[in-house]
């Protein structure tokens, strides 16, 4: 989810039709396969009998997952560039935007929690995973 959200948001920072049209598009996508990842892993848990949205990382990735959505369905419903209902409201542009920013942090920090948990205590693989994102965050969220 959050390797395609944030390329979504990079693509609107380009601008113009095409770019906003990509931009839902990959965004859409995201959440699209993170609905089959979340119902992959929920099924998972029944079946080993755990429960569920137990650690920070189910939470964060459940609260990122809701966000997206939310801001999927403004996004096409209210500013669509085609048959959006107020693509021209400034505020709610701007709250889609900095919404938006919040979303992709939480997803972030789901992405590192769950690293976190599958490799314990051992910095390397966290690093090696993190130093792609440290990169890329300036480039989605400014």
């Amino acid at each position: 989810m959050f390797g395609l959200t944030g390329a979504a948001a990079i693509t609107k920072k380009r601008g113009g039709y095409t770019n906003t049209k990509m931009h839902g598009i990959l965004a859409w996508s995201g959440i699209m396969l993170a609905s089959a990842g979340m119902y992959a892993i929920y099924q998972h848990k029944n079946n080993m009998r755990k429960n569920h949205f137990t650690t920070w990382h189910s939470i964060a990735g459940l609260t990122a997952f809701g966000g997206c959505i939310g801001l999927g369905l403004v996004g096409g419903v209210v500013l669509h560039p085609d048959f959006g209902v107020d693509t021209t409201n400034k505020n709610i542009r701007a709250i889609h935007k900095y919404f938006g920013r919040i979303v992709l942090l939480m997803a972030w920090m789901a992405t590192l929690s769950g690293l976190k948990t599958l490799v314990g205590d051992d910095v390397k693989p966290i690093l090696l995973f993190a130093v792609p994102l440290v990169v890329a965050a300036p480039f989605t969220l400014l």
